[in-house]
């Protein structure tokens, strides 16, 4: 009996995987060996065993289609087919992992995140809170109806910022490869045509607000803010007014200093609180902004200067180095705090004499102590001072409201 089940298992078990079975040598040499008795279920188990983990092991592979046969009780054959990822040894496989649904959220988030600038995102959230509550002469003017409007201006400012960063972008994919390379138009991350489509969304988006409201001061400023942001980048004849370092602060002084808080808070007080349209609180407001936004616009060329030169942008930093330039947006600054203190110190209320005075020399305090561990020979360490100057920006917009 034990003969008869050891030629059925010799004869006709057989595991083939796209070749040959190769026979061992002692089967070879000894075809008709007797196998005891308590030998065989032991062989059979174990073979169960391996064909059991070989099918486990072929079914998690993926790419390569690859079949073999089992042959089992009562002879019957069972075909199966899986997919393995085959590798140059013979014996070698490789898991292609599959990417999580987190992860792939993650990353377009991430992507987003990059091409929007945060940054300049919280700038434009915080100019619309501080052109908004400027607009406030009494407590009863904080209704539900004002943190309503506050909050869909808010949401506007948001893609807003969106066209202006997206625009820049679709204009500067050759120069971002070297200054930005990391952004996900110039990476190569985002096709351009996704990118023309967010960025035109966005501006509609604002637009689309405006006409809800019906509020003409929320129209034109969005209006001109995107002519602005058209003129500053495109390269076109008697357009790219980045190119020249005077037309490029006028731009950005005009747009972020004047256009958007000045239709932010005519939105608020012509619409919200049917007030005459007057401008004589802006008038602080737009001067402190200009003088912050001259030195974003000449401070934010100083990392670029590399890719500037390149590609002939004719800089004020590429004109007279960044080392000079960097002490002219220190000096700016510095008298602009000293300009907000005086300011401040005329107001007929002496909470508000205290908050900005004290507000503005802390600041000052702040930048001269940061500008000294500046290393004026590292572009990381220009761009981490040029982030803390917008820090300050935000700060400036907290103070600007209390101006009284």
């Amino acid at each position: 009996m034990a003969s008869m089940i050891s030629a059925s298992i010799s004869g006709s078990s057989s595991i083939t995987t796209g070749g040959n079975y190769r026979r061992s040598k002692q089967y070879t040499k000894n075809h008709y060996a007797p196998i005891s008795a308590s030998y065989v279920p032991t062989f059979l188990h174990k073979t169960e065993k391996t064909q059991k983990e070989y099918c486990a092991i072929m079914s998690s592979r993926h790419n390569l289609k690859h079949h073999y046969k089992v042959i089992g009780e009562g002879s019957q054959e069972n075909e199966r087919k899986y997919v393995v990822k085959a590798a140059s040894s013979e014996n070698s496989f490789e898991y292609e992992p599959q990417v999580s649904i987190w992860v792939t959220i993650k990353d377009a988030f991430n992507a987003f995140y990059r091409f929007t600038r945060p940054y300049a995102a919280i700038e434009a959230g915080m100019a619309v809170a501080s052109a908004s509550f400027l607009a406030v002469e009494k407590l009863s003017d904080l209704s539900p109806s004002f943190f309503i409007v506050l909050f869909k201006l808010l949401v506007a400012s948001f893609f807003m910022n969106i066209f202006h960063c997206g625009f820049n972008q679709l204009c500067d994919i050759e120069i971002d490869k070297i200054n930005k390379p990391y952004l996900p138009l110039a990476s190569g991350e985002w096709s351009y045509k996704k990118s023309v489509i967010i960025v035109a969304s966005s501006l509609l988006l604002c637009f689309g607000l405006a006409w809800i409201e019906g509020s003409w001061p929320l129209f034109w400023g969005f209006f001109i803010g995107a002519v602005l942001t058209a003129v500053y980048s495109l390269d076109l004849p008697l357009l790219r007014w980045k190119n020249s370092a005077l037309l490029a602060a006028t731009n950005i002084i005009v747009n972020a200093g004047v256009i958007r808080p000045l239709g932010y808070y005519l939105h608020m007080q012509t619409h919200v609180f049917n007030r005459p349209a007057t401008i004589r609180p802006m008038i602080f407001c737009t001067a402190i902004l200009s003088l912050y936004f001259l030195v974003v616009a000449l401070f934010k060329d100083i990392p670029d200067t590399e890719g500037d030169k390149k590609f002939g942008v004719q800089s004020l930093s590429v004109r007279l180095g960044q080392k000079r330039v960097f002490s002219i947006c220190i000096s700016l600054l510095q008298m602009a705090y000293g300009a907000s203190i005086l300011v401040g110190a005329t107001s007929p209320f002496l909470w508000s004499k205290l908050i900005t005075g004290l507000g503005h020399g802390i600041l000052a305090l702040a930048l001269w102590y940061r500008s000294k561990s500046v290393d004026l020979k590292s572009s990381d360490s220009f761009q981490s001072f040029y982030m803390f100057i917008w820090k300050l920006l935000s700060i400036e917009y907290l103070l600007i409201p209390l101006f009284r």
